[in-house]
């Protein structure tokens, strides 16, 4: 059963927002899109939010019950601005919050694990989805997916590491329940695709279904983290390498059944979301 209410969706301009956003609002729920820009969504009232300007924070909580959490991207340390926000939200009838973590971040780990740890604390509704990397790393706007379009290459430092890959929209699917469902999960929940995916299965299907080759070359932690210096703060490079570094280690070589318990049906598999989203005649 879904319950009535407001969900203050943050983020709902990004991969997992949009379609959390839409998800909701198709379902018949009152639906507040929060971006920096108060960018207007389908079927949901566009409000502005921005992270590091808390004059921002009460016109986006106001009305809300729940609350859809996505980290300030690229920030190493998204506690310092989620915690006094959710606090706030907490003390203006927020008393539902579900947090986008990672699989590769544990309670208590880096970044946003920190805010993961102190949710329990905070709200008596809670949930924390722990997905995969995103199968839309590969269709979308992320650096992948730009090296596929632009030379026909995929470069990590995972080696022959493997991923349970995961549909944004099964992320969605799952966010929707965590949210609206008459029981709250009060749990952290790892979500994967059907099937863990070397770099070099994912380059195969893409270019079987673009028609256009595609590779994984490999590079070392050091290459992959100076690589990603170039574009972002030194420490959030090195994590994300790290992260690579962990894969390649066997860290992501697993699959849960947690969309098909929590949505009635199975996860897409990545050739499912590759010939949607990236085939000619898709």
């Amino acid at each position: 059963m879904s319950l009535p209410g407001t969900t203050l969706v943050i983020g709902a301009t990004g991969t997992t927002g949009r379609r959390t956003a839409a998800r909701l609002a198709a379902a018949g729920q009152h639906v507040k899109a929060a971006s920096r820009r108060a960018t207007p969504v389908a079927g949901a009232e566009p409000v502005r939010f921005d992270w590091y300007d808390p004059a921002t924070f009460s016109g986006a909580l106001a009305g809300a019950d729940r609350v859809y959490l996505v980290a300030p991207l690229g920030d190493p340390d998204p506690a310092a601005v989620m915690l006094p926000f959710l606090r706030q939200a907490r003390a203006t009838g927020v008393h539902r919050a579900v947090l986008l973590s990672s699989s590769a971040i544990p309670e208590g780990g880096p970044g946003v694990g920190t805010v993961h740890q102190a949710l329990p604390g905070l709200f008596d509704e809670w949930a924390v989805l722990r997905p995969s990397w995103f199968m839309q790393n590969f269709t979308g706007s992320h650096a992948h997916a730009q090296s596929i379009r632009t030379h026909g290459e995929i470069l990590t430092a995972t080696g022959t590491g493997r991923v349970g890959f995961i549909d944004a929209e099964d992320i969605a699917a799952v966010a929707v329940h965590a949210l609206t469902d008459d029981r709250a999960l009060d749990a952290d929940v790892v979500l994967t695709g059907p099937e863990a995916l070397g770099y070099e299965d994912v380059a195969t299907v893409v270019s079987q279904v673009t028609g256009r080759p595609v590779v994984h070359r490999s590079l070392t932690y050091e290459e992959m983290r100076d690589r990603l210096a170039a574009q972002m703060p030194l420490e959030f490079a090195a994590m994300l390498a790290g992260m690579d570094r962990a894969i390649a280690e066997g860290a992501e070589d697993r699959t849960t059944d947690t969309v098909r318990r929590l949505t009635g049906r199975p996860p897409h598999s990545f050739r499912e979301v590759a010939e949607r989203e990236l085939s000619p005649g898709g």
